[in-house]
C-alpha cells in the first residue's frame, strides 16, 4: 500500500518500537527453514525461514564458506519465496503480512505489497506469463504481474492486482503452471479449489484428502495436480476429470513437501516422518526411499541440472539444509529396475548428504533478571547466554511500560560528566539510541530558534546532540515499527534512518510517544506508588491512623525505613540535630549516612510478613511480594537487639 496508508494505520492504532539483538552478520539459518529456491545458473541457493532472514549460499562445491549474503527486511517468519525474471527477482512471502519484491542478485528489497490481511504462507509462479500468486491464513489468492512489481519503490508501492476469492479456511498452499493458465490452492478446507487465473473464474472443487493439503504442483499443461495431505497420502488428480485417479500411501505421517521430475513421472515426497520418498506415478509398487533426515522435511528442491545424477535440496524444521545426490536412481527412474527390493524399501538409497549448508541454534527459553536489564537464553544447543538488553533477541517496547525501568546512572554503571547520580530511565534512553541516526531528533526544537541566532565567528555554534549522551547501540541493530498485536509498518537498520527514503517514511510511522521522547526529549515522569505504613503486630505498638503515603515507585526500601527512623520512631534524633546544629560538628551529608546506618541496623521493613531487602525498589516489592489489589501496605519493626 501506499505510504499514506502507513500514516493513518499508526494514526488509529497503538505501534509498538521493537528492535533485535544480534550479531552483523547473521551467516547461519536459525530455526527451521521454511523455503528453497536454485538458481542453478549462477550455482546459487536461497534458503528463508523462521528467522525472518533471506540468505544465499554457493552451491559451488570448491568453496569452503558457502554463505553469500543475507536479504533482510522481514519482521517474521518467511513462508515461501519464489525466483522469477531468469533468477533477477525474487518474491517472498511472510507471517508479517507481507509479500516483498528483491532484487535477487544485489540482494535488496525493491519494494514491500501490504494487501493481504495475515500470514501469507505460500506463493505460485507462472514462468512464461511472469505471474505471481500468493495466498495465507486470510482466505484471499492474489496476482501479481512480476514486471509490474518491478518497476515499484519503497515510497511508490501502491499496486493494483486481481484476487481469487471463494477458499472457505486458511490457505497453506498453492501452485500455478508454467503457461499460467490454472491455479490450484489447498487449505484446512481439506479440498483443492481450482481457477483460471486469466478469467479469475472458479473451475471447480476436489474432494478426497482428509486433512489440510501443504503441497500442491501442476504439470506444465495444468491437465495433472499432485497433492500432499497431513492424512499422510499422496493424490493424483486429473483437472479434465475433475477427480482423484490415484492415491499414494507412501508415508507414516503427514506429506508437507512434493517436488516432481519434468516428465511428471516420478514424484519425490517428504514431510512429518522425516522420510524421502521417490514414487514412481504410473505404478506405486516401484519406489525407493533416498534418505532420512533428522528432522521433519518442510520444503524439497530438485536440482534439475545436477549431472550425471540428479539431486534434492532438504530443508527441516531443523536449521541445517542438506544436499542429497540421487546416484544410481536414474536407472530405477528411467526403466523401473533397481539394484535394491525397492517394492519394500527399507535402506536408504542415501546415507551421508553430498553437501551440507550448516545451521545455527536458536533460542528456546527465555528469563529476565530482576535487574530489568539482563536476559538469560538456553538454545536449541542447551548453550546459556547472559545479554544486556541495552547492548543489543527481539525486545518489543510499547507505551505502557517501556518507561518502567529507572535506574541511578551509577548501579547502570554509567559516570555523569558531572559526578552526580541522575536518576535514568532506560526505555527513553534506549528510543534515543535506537533512533540516534534520524536527522529530526539531532535538534531539541526548543533550542531551534536560539541556534539560529547562536554564532561563534561567523558559524553557527554546533549544539546538536545525537543520541543519550550514555550508550549506543550497534549500527547494524534493526528497528521495526508495528501495529500493537498486528502488522508491521516499518522495518529498517537503526543506521539507515539518516537516509531519505527511511527519513520520509520515519516522519509518517513513528508514534507521538516515541517523538515525545526522541524529538522533543521530554523523558517521562516518575510514576508514584501509593503506600500505607503501620507498625508490625509483633512489634506489641498500636496501629496508627491510616495516612496514605505516596512515592517514586523506583524509591528504595532503604529510604522508607529512613523515614520510618527519622519521623515515626523517634530516637532522640531532635536533640541529637540539635546539638549538631549548634556545635557545627558534623556535616549535613555525615548526618545523612549516619541516619540511613542507624536505620539498617535498627529498622526492618516487611511486606506480607516478608523482610524486605533494603536494596529492592517499591516497585519491586508491590508486583513480586505484596501481588495483591489495593494499595501496598509494609509494617516496620525495630531489630532485637
Amino acid at each position: 500500500m501506499a505510504a499514506h496508508h502507513r500514516q493513518n494505520t499508526a494514526g488509529r492504532r497503538k505501534v509498538q518500537v521493537s528492535y533485535v539483538i544480534r550479531d552483523e552478520v547473521e551467516k547461519y539459518n536459525r530455526n527451521g527453514v521454511n523455503a528453497l529456491q536454485l538458481d542453478p545458473a549462477l550455482n546459487r541457493l536461497f534458503t528463508a525461514g523462521r528467522d525472518s532472514i533471506i540468505r544465499i549460499w554457493s552451491v559451488n562445491q570448491h568453496k569452503q564458506d558457502p554463505y553469500i549474503a543475507s536479504m533482510e527486511h522481514h519482521t517474521d517468519w518467511v513462508n515461501d519465496i519464489v525466483l522469477c525474471c531468469n533468477g533477477k527477482t525474487l518474491i517472498s512471502a511472510s507471517s508479517d503480512t507481507t509479500v516483498k519484491v528483491w532484487n535477487a542478485h544485489k540482494g535488496f528489497c525493491m519494494s514491500t505489497l501490504r494487501t493481504h490481511k495475515d500470514y501469507v504462507k505460500a506463493l505460485a509462479y507462472a514462468k512464461d506469463k511472469e505471474l505471481v500468486a500468493s495466498a495465507g491464513l486470510d482466505r484471499q489468492i492474489f496476482l501479481w504481474d512480476v514486471n509490474t512489481l518491478t518497476a515499484l519503490t519503497a515510497s511508490n508501492n501502491t499496486v493494483t492486482t486481481s484476487s481469487l476469492s471463494g477458499n472457505k479456511d486458511s490457505i497453506y498452499s498453492l501452485a500455478m503452471n508454467q503457461l499460467g493458465t490454472i491455479i490450484v490452492s489447498g487449505s484446512t478446507e481439506k479440498v483443492l479449489r481450482v481457477w483460471d487465473p486469466r478469467t479469475c473464474a472458479k473451475l471447480m472443487k476436489l474432494k478426497g484428502h482428509t486433512d489440510n493439503v501443504k503441497a500442491l504442483l501442476l504439470n506444465r499443461d495444468g491437465t495433472q495436480c499432485l497433492s500432499g495431505s497431513s492424512d499422510g497420502t499422496i493424490r493424483l488428480w486429473s483437472l479434465g476429470q475433475q477427480r482423484c485417479i490415484a492415491t499414494y500411501r507412501v508415508h507414516d505421517e503427514g506429506v508437507w513437501a512434493l517436488q516432481v521430475n519434468d516428465a511428471f513421472t516420478h514424484v519425490y515426497s517428504g514431510g512429518r516422518d522425516r522420510k524421502i520418498y521417490c514414487t514412481d506415478l504410473r505404478n506405486p509398487d516401484i519406489r525407493v526411499l533416498i534418505c532420512e533426515e533428522k528432522a521433519p522435511v518442510l520444503k524439497m528442491e530438485l536440482d534439475r541440472s545436477a549431472d550425471p545424477s540428479p539431486a534434492i535440496w532438504v530443508a527441516t524444521t531443523k536449521s541445517t539444509v542438506n544436499k542429497w545426490t540421487l546416484k544410481g536412481i536414474h536407472n530405477f527412474r528411467a526403466s523401473g529396475d533397481y539394484d535394491n527390493d525397492c517394492t519394500n524399501p527399507i535402506t536408504p538409497l542415501c546415507t551421508q548428504p553430498d553437501q551440507v549448508i550448516k545451521g545455527g541454534a536458536s533460542i528456546i527459553q527465555c528469563h529476565i533478571l530482576n535487574d530489568k536489564r539482563h536476559i538469560l537464553t538456553k538454545d536449541t544447543n542447551n548453550n546459556v547466554a547472559y545479554w544486556d538488553v541495552l547492548k543489543m533477541l527481539t525486545i518489543t517496547l510499547d507505551e505502557s511500560d517501556c518507561f518502567a525501568a529507572w535506574v541511578s546512572a551509577k548501579d547502570a554503571g554509567f559516570s555523569s560528566p558531572d559526578g552526580s547520580d541522575p536518576k535514568l530511565n532506560l526505555g527513553g534512553l534506549l528510543l534515543q539510541a535506537l533512533l540516534e541516526y534520524w536527522p529530526r531528533t539531532h535538534v531539541n526544537p526548543i533550542d531551534e530558534e536560539e541556534n539560529e541566532v547562536n554564532h561563534v565567528n561567523g558559524e553557527q555554534e554546533n549544539r546538536v546532540q545525537k543520541g543519550n549522551g550514555y550508550f549506543q547501540v550497534p549500527p547494524h541493530t534493526p528497528v521495526i515499527f508495528g501495529e500493537a498485536g498486528g502488522r508491521t509498518l516499518f522495518r529498517l537498520l537503526c543506521r539507515d534512518s539518516g537516509g531519505e527514503t527511511e527519513s520520509m517514511l520515519l516522519n509518517e510511522t513513528v508514534p507521538q510517544w516515541v517523538i515525545d521522547i526522541t524529538v522533543d526529549k521530554n523523558m517521562p515522569k516518575f510514576n508514584k506508588i501509593p503506600f500505607y505504613l503501620q507498625p508490625h503486630a509483633s512489634s506489641g505498638a498500636k496501629t496508627l491512623k491510616k495516612d496514605r503515603l505516596s512515592a517514586s515507585d523506583m524509591l528504595q526500601v532503604r529510604k522508607v525505613m529512613e523515614h520510618v527512623y527519622e519521623k515515626i520512631i523517634n530516637l532522640d534524633n531532635e536533640s541529637q540535630t540539635t546539638s549538631s546544629s549548634n556545635n557545627e560538628k558534623p556535616g549535613e551529608q555525615e548526618k545523612e549516612e549516619d541516619i540511613a546506618v542507624l536505620a539498617e541496623e535498627k529498622i526492618e521493613l516487611l511486606c506480607q510478613d516478608q523482610v524486605l531487602d533494603p536494596n529492592m525498589d517499591l516497585r519491586t516489592v508491590k508486583h513480586f511480594i505484596w501481588k495483591s489489589g489495593g494499595d501496598l501496605t509494609l509494617h516496620y519493626r525495630q531489630k532485637s537487639t
